[in-house]
């Protein structure tokens, strides 16, 4: 690949929210040409058979809050593996302008003047709760929806969450597990303890975990399924349609 003054190139890739089929073909174009991919910890091990034989392929990921490298140093990686390979692929989960801080990385490559790119990829938000028949918005149940980060870098609970439980709007919550009592207790203020609320743990994996209940009853729910992080908190009454949908299915069987 050609390379402007040894630079390289970066192009951000989202790898969607796990299930493999879930790429697209624009992103699987971008490994299949990289030099060196540095990926994360929610992306599905098996992309990487997309790359090249000789391809660099180095885990720059987060696990249970230890990190492989700070961003600093993944910023720096890229550069250098621009400078030494050619084109560097920042394999990210979901999609990377989502909480993913790949404006960032562009931001930091372009300004070592190397050449950027972007592949969007299929954002667990809408499509982990799609995959469980939970339509983020619905005629009559919810016009629209708010995707929140439940955590601020200062480690606190997004203020954002205190003002979409106040709409009617489905509340789309990631990175929330830890934070989750703060959060029932937010809804339960604004009256809300009977609102649904599923959450779905590993989503399009399959060791996908999913509990559903109301904001009074999610937290033994989450005991009893045994649920944690990584998963998406989805709180409206679009949860009904799963549930609908369940009990329509389930009438179909018995018949």
């Amino acid at each position: 690949m050609k390379v402007s003054q040894g630079k390289g190139k970066l192009t951000v890739v989202g790898a969607g929210p796990g299930d493999v089929e879930l790429i697209t073909l624009k992103a699987i174009k971008a490994l299949k040409s990289a030099d060196a991919v540095l990926y994360d910890a929610l992306v599905n091990p098996e992309l990487l058979e997309y790359c090249q034989e000789n391809v660099e392929l180095l885990f720059v990921g987060k696990r249970k809050g230890c990190y492989a490298y700070q961003q600093e140093e993944i910023n720096d990686l890229i550069i250098q593996y621009g400078k030494s390979h050619g084109h560097v692929v920042r394999l990210k989960g979901g999609d990377p302008f989502i909480f993913g801080r790949g404006a960032e990385e562009m931001d930091y490559a372009a300004q070592h003047g190397m050449e950027v790119a972007m592949v969007p990829g299929l954002s667990s938000s809408v499509s982990v709760p799609a995959l469980q028949n939970i339509p983020v918005t619905k005629r009559g149940y919810s016009e629209s929806f708010w995707v929140i980060t439940a955590t601020t870098k200062e480690h606190k609970l997004s203020n954002d969450v205190l003002v979409a439980a106040k709409s009617d709007a489905t509340v789309v919550i990631l990175m929330g597990m830890h934070k989750l009592s703060k959060i029932v207790d937010v809804f339960k203020a604004e009256s809300k303890s009977d609102i649904p609320v599923a959450i779905i743990q590993h989503g399009t994996r399959v060791e996908e975990n999913v509990g559903v209940g109301t904001i009074e009853t999610i937290e033994g729910i989450v005991a009893e399924k045994e649920l944690g992080a990584p998963a998406i908190i989805v709180i409206g009454n679009v949860v009904q349609h799963k549930i609908r949908l369940a009990e329509l299915q389930q009438k179909l069987k018995e018949v």
